[in-house]
């Protein structure tokens, strides 16, 4: 007879890449999930994962069963999940990822009362700024920032994400603050890589424009720019989250932009896989979210 357990450990152990990832992730001992893998291979009459002293994979009798054992597992889940919230209360697993950056400085803070109020909850925040394809990773939802083009996601906004170009005083009182599009390409850039080229994007009456400048530093963290900014490196287009906060202590210095210019409108938003029931849990999240963040935000400012 196939086992819920044995299920359950199987994907755990995929999707953590190591059994003794999926026994934390189960709160068992290794021994236990190793003989419940052994017990559902007996079952199933098949090797589903290669072992060796270094690392798993699957089988190729793995790979075919574990879709329908990942959509089993989060079946039962949600229903177990739906009979709580008969109870009125929300409980079971709910795994999210975020962005290094929001998730440190604004995403945890409201996230702590959330937990604290429904302590029969277990969240796994993963933060990674990369690209994650929440279909397949085995996450309940993304929080991302940016411009929403994915069609294959259903996207709840969350709150909208200005962008700011910004400087410090020191730069700006060395190399001059822009006046137009063109003085702004002649100064130097702080990007960030994981959007790849290294070029600003605005809207302007005629249409999409890039601005491409001297690249002083490329980083794949926005802390790590705002510090570079703060220090005197160059100019940045940095969100409203971040660069909020440090203009408001002086640190950086808004510039500003032609009225007929902005930068593309962007969103932090959650998204969820298409085809799925949005889970009690991963509705109340957002809705505590919503209430958390404001409309404006209230890392945004006029300036």
């Amino acid at each position: 007879m196939i086992r819920i357990e044995g299920i359950a450990a199987f994907v755990a152990t995929v999707e953590h890449g190591s059994i003794s990832g999926a026994a934390r992730q189960l709160r068992l001992s290794k021994s236990v999930v190793s003989e419940r893998l052994a017990e559902l291979e007996r079952s199933l009459g098949s090797a589903l994962l290669h072992r060796t002293t270094r690392k798993l994979s699957l089988t190729e009798d793995g790979s075919a069963f574990l879709p329908r054992a990942q959509r089993i597992v989060r079946d039962v889940t949600e229903a177990a999940a739906d009979i709580a919230e008969r109870r009125g209360t929300l409980s079971g697993p709910l795994r999210i990822a975020a962005p290094v950056t929001f998730g440190h400085m604004h995403l945890g803070p409201a996230l702590y009362p959330f937990l604290k109020a429904h302590p029969e909850l277990q969240l796994t925040l993963d933060l990674d700024d990369r690209r994650i394809d929440v279909a397949s990773s085995g996450h309940d939802a993304i929080i991302r920032q940016g411009v929403i083009d994915d069609t294959r996601l259903i996207v709840w906004k969350l709150a909208k994400s200005r962008r700011i170009l910004v400087g410090s005083a020191a730069y700006l009182a060395e190399h001059g603050t822009p006046q137009s599009l063109d003085d702004l390409g002649r100064h130097r850039g702080i990007f960030y890589t994981n959007r790849g080229a290294a070029d600003w994007h605005f809207r302007t009456a005629d249409g999409p424009v890039a601005i491409q400048a001297k690249q002083a530093l490329g980083v794949n963290n926005g802390d790590m720019i705002r510090d570079a900014v703060a220090a005197g490196l160059g100019i940045a287009l940095l969100p409203a989250f971040i660069a909020g906060p440090a203009i408001k202590a002086g640190a950086l210095v808004p510039l500003p932009l032609p009225l007929d210019l902005a930068p593309d409108e962007e969103w932090i938003y959650m998204a969820h896989a298409q085809g799925r029931e949005p889970s009690a849990k991963l509705r109340a999240l957002k809705d505590h979210l919503l209430g958390c963040f404001g409309e404006p935000p209230y890392w945004d400012f006029a300036g």
